[in-house]
């Protein structure tokens, strides 16, 4: 621990200052009966976490081991630069609506130079301190924008629910909601099977 602060003190002189809420931590008296609860905690968080991440790149159309890379590297990023104590982070479905198309028209590599350049973009907004103008957002646009958020990634879900084959893989939502349709000769009884007592499951499930 001695050596731990010594070292935090050196980067403080730099004028580096990573993991501030880990310092913070440390400073509160953290102990190892409290490492043992949140590694717990981490565990359930990532049974959770990691499935769900590689869910979002397949809705994304890209390989599912993309989705694990992401979650891995951005939960160690957020964990050492983070600055509050109370931080979450984690794979959001929010994000498929915009990296869809991107991923369709520009494929991975694009994907990629998208995903860099948001981050740059956020790292600047933070410097500035942007994010408390989501005070002047009305509560009716942030509803609206989730729900239509929903309404995209079900849209996404039904080739895969229902086992249709379509032709085409259209970026804008009427049209992909047109090749569905042309499609719907394609339904595979077996995938629809499985959707639904998939579906059955999680709606019956412990909320």
């Amino acid at each position: 621990m001695t050596r731990y602060r010594s070292a935090l003190e050196r980067l403080d002189r730099l004028g580096l200052r990573p993991g501030i809420a880990l310092r913070r931590t440390f400073a509160a008296g953290y102990g190892r009966r409290d490492l043992l609860r949140d590694a717990l905690a981490g565990l359930v968080v990532g049974v959770v976490a990691l499935p769900l991440s590689m869910a979002l790149a397949i809705a994304s159309g890209v390989p599912p081991q993309h989705g694990l890379y992401t979650a891995i590297v951005a939960g160690a990023v957020v964990a050492l630069l983070g600055g509050s104590m109370t931080q979450v982070t984690g794979p959001t479905a929010a994000f498929v609506v915009v990296l869809a198309p991107i991923g369709t028209r520009l494929g991975l590599a694009g994907l990629l130079l998208a995903s860099v350049m948001a981050g740059l973009t956020l790292l600047a907004m933070g410097a500035f301190r942007a994010g408390r103008l989501i005070e002047f957002i009305p509560h009716p646009v942030t509803t609206g924008f989730t729900a239509g958020i929903a309404v995209v990634i079900a849209t996404l879900q039904l080739k895969d629910f229902l086992g249709l084959r379509p032709a085409t893989n259209p970026e804008h939502y009427l049209e992909r909601v047109a090749a569905l349709l042309r499609a719907a000769p394609t339904l595979r009884p077996a995938e629809l099977c499985t959707g639904l007592v998939t579906l059955a499951l999680l709606v019956s499930g412990p909320s």
